[in-house]
Formats: C-alpha cells, sequence, structure tokens
C-alpha cells in the first residue's frame, strides 16, 4: 500500500549496464512504477539531490564510482530522506556484506528472475511507506502539541497579568483571605505557563525550529545577573547562592544565544534551589584560556542528590525524578539540548545524601 496513493512509487536503478537497465526497467514499468535510470554513480547522486525516490536499485560493480562509494554518499547524506537501497551483483561479486554494511537494505544475484525482483521491491517499498508513515504522524504530532502549547499560552499570560492587577490593588481592595487565595492561584499560574513555555521551547528544538542568535557573552556577567534574579527564591526557603570566578574566567566570553544560556543557567540554579531544603547553592565559573579553550559552569548544591538509576536518564525527554517535588521531565532534557545547540557538554555528579554538581562546558571566546 503506498503511503501516497495519490502517485506511483518512483524508483531510480543505477547500472553502467545498458541492457541490464532496458530489462529491469521494463519489468518495474510494467508494475506501474515510476522508473529513472542512471549509468553511473555520479549521476545517480545528482538524480538523489534533485528528485525524491521511493527505492534505489544500485548495482555494486561500476567503473569510477562503485555501489558501495554511492551507498555510502547516499548514508552519509544527513538531508535526505530514508531511501531503502536494493544491491544488484554478480554471482562471483565479492563480499556483498559490505554493502549491507555501508547502509544497504537487501540485494538480488545477477541474472535476475522477475519474481524474486518484485517481491524484494514491493519488500523495501513496504519498508519505506511504513518508515514515511511513522514520521509524517511523528511530524502531525509535534505540529500539533507546537500548536497546542502556543495558543495555551495566550490565555495563561493574560490571566497571570489579570491576576497581577488584582493583587495590586488596582481592582479594588482585597481581604486578607481573598490576597491570600489570589496570591496561591497566581503562583500555579505562574507554574504552569513555565511548563507549557518549557513544553513550546522542547517542540521547536525537536522540529528544527528554533534559531539560535549567536553573539559573544559576558558569561561571568549572565552567571551573576541569574543569581540576582534567582536569590530571593533561595531566601525564601533560607538557602544562600554564591557565585565564586575564578581568576581566567573573568570576563570570559562564548559566543551563544545569551536568551538561551540564560534559559539554562536558570533552569540548573533554579533546580538546585528547588531540591535543596538546608545549606547553600554555588555556583563555580573557571576558564581554560589555551588556544581551544573552555569556560566550565558548575552549579553545586547541598540537597538530597540524585541515585546512579536516575543519573542514567536525567536528560532524556518526559524522564522526571521519582521526588514529590518533580516537574514534567522536560526542564533537563531542554537545558541538554540548549547546551548541544552551543557545541558543549553537560553532565551531572552527584551522590544520595550529599548533594548534587552539575557541570555544563561550553567553547569560549576570548
Amino acid at each position: 500500500m503506498n503511503f501516497d496513493n495519490s502517485r506511483a512509487d518512483k524508483i531510480l536503478v543505477v547500472d553502467d549496464s545498458p541492457d541490464n537497465v532496458f530489462l529491469i526497467k521494463t519489468i518495474l514499468e510494467e508494475e506501474g512504477y515510476e522508473v529513472s535510470t542512471a549509468e553511473n554513480g555520479h549521476k545517480a547522486l545528482t538524480r538523489i539531490v534533485e528528485s525524491t525516490f521511493d527505492l534505489i536499485l544500485l548495482d555494486l560493480m561500476m567503473p569510477g564510482m562503485d555501489g558501495y562509494e554511492v551507498t555510502k554518499h547516499i548514508r552519509g547524506n544527513t538531508e535526505l530522506s530514508f531511501i531503502p537501497i536494493l544491491l544488484i551483483t554478480a554471482h562471483d561479486s565479492p563480499n556483498v556484506a559490505q554493502g549491507l554494511d555501508l547502509g544497504a537494505d537487501d540485494f538480488i544475484r545477477k541474472p535476475v528472475t522477475v519474481d524474486e525482483l518484485l517481491a524484494r521491491v514491493r519488500s523495501l517499498l513496504r519498508l519505506k511507506h511504513s518508515i514515511d508513515e511513522r514520521d509524517e504522524i511523528a511530524r502531525q504530532r509535534e505540529d500539533f502539541v507546537s500548536r497546542l502549547t502556543h495558543d495555551l499560552r495566550t490565555p495563561l499570560v493574560a490571566e497571570e497579568r489579570m491576576m497581577i492587577l488584582f493583587l495590586e490593588g488596582a481592582l479594588g481592595e482585597l481581604s486578607p483571605s481573598m490576597q491570600e487565595a489570589l496570591t496561591i492561584m497566581a503562583r500555579s499560574n505562574s507554574n504552569l505557563l513555565a511548563m507549557v513555555n518549557t513544553l513550546l521551547e522542547v517542540y521547536r528544538f525537536e522540529a528544527g525550529r528554533k534559531t539560535l542568535a549567536f553573539q559573544p557573552v559576558n558569561i561571568q556577567q549572565l552567571t551573576e545577573e541569574v543569581a540576582s534574579e534567582l536569590t530571593p527564591l533561595a531566601q525564601q526557603k533560607g538557602l544562600v547562592i554564591k557565585v565564586d570566578v575564578n581568576e581566567a574566567a573573568i570576563a570570559t566570553k562564548v559566543m551563544g544565544d545569551r536568551l538561551e544560556l540564560h534559559r539554562l543557567f536558570t533552569n540548573l540554579v533554579g533546580n538546585a534551589i528547588k531540591f535543596t531544603d538546608n545549606g547553600f547553592i554555588t555556583i563555580h565559573l573557571d576558564a581554560d584560556t589555551s588556544d581551544c579553550g573552555a569556560i566550565t559552569l558548575k552549579i553545586i548544591d547541598t540537597g538530597q542528590g540524585i541515585s546512579s538509576e536516575q543519573q542514567a536518564t536525567l536528560f532524556e525527554r518526559f524522564r522526571p525524578g521519582s521526588h514529590k517535588r518533580s516537574g514534567s521531565g522536560l526542564g533537563l532534557y531542554l537545558s541538554r539540548r540548549i547546551v548541544e545547540a552551543h557545541q558543549g557538554t553537560i553532565k551531572v555528579n552527584s551522590e544520595l545524601g550529599k548533594g548534587s554538581v552539575f557541570v555544563v562546558t561550553l567553547p569560549m571566546k576570548q
């Protein structure tokens, strides 16, 4: 069954022998397939970039660029959607396994028989349709969630602004009980808005729709900014936020998106505050000023720590911790995506009962 019933499946036949091409093309066209041809590997790669195909029938032994090299080029092009490759080989052709290891999906030996050729073609086209359908469903799901998340933000933002007006007394004086109730409602609405914003950012990254504006960012300045913004939250729990900057890291810069790095640091420090009941949070900044220098940010807390089992999946999507204060499981996943978009790394060192250390390393801009 075709995934797209509005068109015939398109097959590219690549072979340097005109007789082989004529035979295979005739067999496939009689079955209703749309067939294109290429007489060598270079022309095949050009055709694949210029047009879309549902299947490639590829001769292994061709002069210039053989089937192995063509397969390697196709599988190495990350911009191409998946295309099944059926290798065509002579009886004495060496090592078909090499072609399969390079990414081909099946092979057939010459001289081909009609029944076997059509059976293998149908099998690989079913694979193609199945993968295309899976990808389309995933794309539609991501688009739906992205649109839904975006639409949810509008009423939540409006509600937040209205509650602020109420709490500021713009619509009349509030009794103590009303003030308390509205404060709880505003906090809950703010938490929900934060979750929606995180979900929206996650799907922007996953859909490839996230555009970063890279510029030199003063990491010390950004770190101190985040610490200042989150200090009131820490003080509510009796915690202290310390900023420790090594001399080498003073005024150092990275090429990055300042807004996304701010989101990253806020999330990590906010988590440290959330899961620490006593003690302090330390933001330690250090730098390697060599030619391939990097800046390292450590967020150190005196919280409950994280088990080794949880650490193994901590940065995965929808993997919240087991603590009652754990959230949606998207915050650290988004943090990882932001770090990776900056060509950096993020990891955690933790032991139950002894706190946690989150380590972010980013390439440095002198």
